[in-house]
């Protein structure tokens, strides 16, 4: 059974001025020189000597995932030197009987971008969500966390290509964002493989807005909702989290693939995000870092987990995802959230069957798409 918790916000997204119909409107000053990327991560208040948040079993029963599995490599993009990461993998995994995932038995993999990296407190617990909930969800997939040196766009990029560069690598998560920026639109190469591996990105933390590099046609971005749990710990109801980003791209154009779905209100501009997952603090999900147990939230927690469930099965793209969903069987592969609001925009900040800007298509049930 979860419990409440208050929570505090860490790395909030810096998002520009949002506009009627949730595209965001950046100063004509900004530009991708200026961008620094946060993470989305909301810590619940206090900390304990055991988990109080969701454990690995719960989750994957709430959204239909296998107790196991996992191939190739889930590369996890981040910033700063988080040196502890894999002790704390180490004690996560020895709580929820979950393979050990180490250096030694080649689980587990750190590359710095840079030989001198410092330590930042927020982002490393950004890195222990990614880092343990990614094994958590494909236990038997190997782990590449992939630091730069800051969180700036360059250095994102940077760390991005070098996972792109890697041919075991299977998908990429990117749990930061920041304000779109005019010249986004030529980088989305960056976000193409040559080997398959497929990228997520969290949307926001900051409600109604779009961020980058969710933004990118070639990215999934990931929504965010609220999970009600029952004393017996079945789903009760899962709605929107009223802090989930999203909105309409300021500068990319609709891909293919939104364009045959004919999503409402778009005005031919790329819509976000793309599908949801678990974000609120208050059904939030257990890490591990010094020994200390904390509770986090956000949607930072959902591109891992969604980068895992690329790893766990097949056909995990957004072009396979949009026409699952026009399908007739479009319940079996997802949850479809129908209400809650991220803001007071009307028709973009509220859910609603199909596609709405708060959380996507909804929330996996297969690793099959």
């Amino acid at each position: 059974m979860m419990r409440k918790h208050l929570y505090l916000g860490i790395g909030i997204f810096m998002l520009a001025v949002t506009l009627a119909g949730g595209a965001s409107s950046a100063s004509a000053a900004y530009h991708f020189s200026n961008y620094r990327g946060t993470p989305p991560i909301h810590v619940a208040a206090g900390s304990s000597k055991t988990p109080q948040g969701l454990t690995p079993t719960e989750i994957k029963t709430i959204y239909h995932l296998p107790s196991s599995g996992g191939k190739g490599t889930i590369a996890i993009i981040d910033a700063y030197d988080d040196t502890s990461i894999e002790k704390d993998l180490n004690d996560f995994s020895t709580t929820f009987g979950l393979p050990s995932c180490t250096t030694a038995n080649s689980c587990f993999e750190k590359h710095k971008m840079s030989a001198k990296e410092s330590n930042n407190s927020g982002w490393a617990l950004e890195t222990t969500l990614d880092v343990e909930w990614a094994h958590a969800i494909a236990p038997t997939a190997k782990i590449l966390l992939i630091e730069a040196p800051t969180p700036s766009g360059a250095n994102f990029l940077n760390a991005i290509d070098y996972a792109t560069s890697r041919s075991d690598v299977v998908s990429v998560s990117m749990s930061f964002g920041g304000a779109e920026f005019s010249e986004e639109t030529s980088l989305d190469s960056h976000f193409n493989s040559k080997n398959g591996a497929v990228f997520f990105a969290s949307a926001g933390d900051n409600g109604s807005g779009a961020s980058w590099p969710a933004s990118s046609p070639n990215v999934i971005g990931v929504g965010g909702t609220t999970l009600k749990i029952s004393s017996s710990g079945s789903l009760s109801s899962e709605t929107a989290w009223s802090g989930s980003g999203g909105g309409i791209s300021a500068y990319e154009k609709a891909p293919a693939f939104q364009k045959n779905y004919s999503i409402p209100k778009s005005g031919g501009m790329r819509a976000i995000p793309d599908v949801a997952y678990d974000a609120d603090p208050a059904s939030g999900f257990s890490i591990v870092r010094g020994g200390v147990w904390r509770v986090v939230g956000g949607t930072s927690a959902g591109a891992p987990q969604w980068a895992a469930i690329a790893a766990l099965g097949s056909g995990a793209n957004n072009a396979n995802f949009y026409s699952d969903k026009a399908s007739s069987g479009s319940r079996q592969y997802f949850h479809d959230i129908v209400s809650g609001t991220n803001g007071d925009c009307g028709y973009v900040c509220n859910a609603r069957a199909h596609y709405d800007y708060v959380t996507g298509l909804g929330t996996p049930l297969t690793v099959h798409f």
